[in-house]
């Protein structure tokens, strides 16, 4: 007897796509790390560190490159379909 491929139940991701995942959310946990703190106890006082070009460019790039990388592996086709 042969096996019929069409009933078979496959995962709809593969190996690759989930490490893809965990790439992406690892770009997404850092460029959100980066962009916290700057704060200050008094709100009278300026902190100019909130407008550093850590927190204004740097950090929401690596947030939108983790989005990229999160689509990525959303579609990414599986090889084993």
């Amino acid at each position: 007897m042969e096996k019929d491929n069409k009933n078979e139940k496959q995962m709809p991701f593969g190996r690759d796509n989930y490490k893809w995942v965990i790439i992406g959310m690892l770009f997404l946990l850092v460029g959100f790390l980066l962009m916290i703190g700057g704060g200050s106890n008094n709100p009278n006082e300026f902190n100019p560190d909130i407008f550093s070009a850590r927190r204004i460019t740097f950090a929401p790039i690596l947030v939108l490159i983790g989005f990229g990388i999160q689509i990525y592996a959303i579609l990414k086709k599986n090889d084993k379909r």
